[in-house]
């Protein structure tokens, strides 16, 4: 039987973060956006538990926990301002929030 080690969770884990990573510098919806910076940190917390677990140490779920809540608030805050601007611009679209400036 395959032993699943630390390597495939961290090579998952820097797949995660790079589809992240293109997602945000890539796309120009703001929902894109925040689901790939959701996904960023998703695959940060999966690095963290998995060497919490290799370890044997707890220090890195209870991070995860902490990263969760602040991401939580983030998607909170962030969803309530593009609410706000769709109202307004009736559009989402991270090119059209550049005229704001003005």
């Amino acid at each position: 039987m395959l032993e699943v080690t630390i390597n495939w969770y961290i090579i998952l884990s820097v797949a995660l973060f790079t589809l992240g990573a293109l997602g945000v510098l890539l796309r120009r919806n703001a929902i894109i956006i925040f689901m790939s910076i959701e996904l960023m940190l998703n695959a940060a917390n999966l690095l963290f538990v998995a060497f919490a677990r290799q370890l044997n140490d707890l220090d890195g779920q209870v991070f995860v926990f902490f990263v969760i809540t602040v991401a939580a608030a983030e998607v909170a805050v962030g969803l309530a301002l593009i609410v706000a601007i769709f109202r307004t611009k009736h559009s989402i679209n991270i090119d059209d929030l550049n005229l704001l400036k003005r």
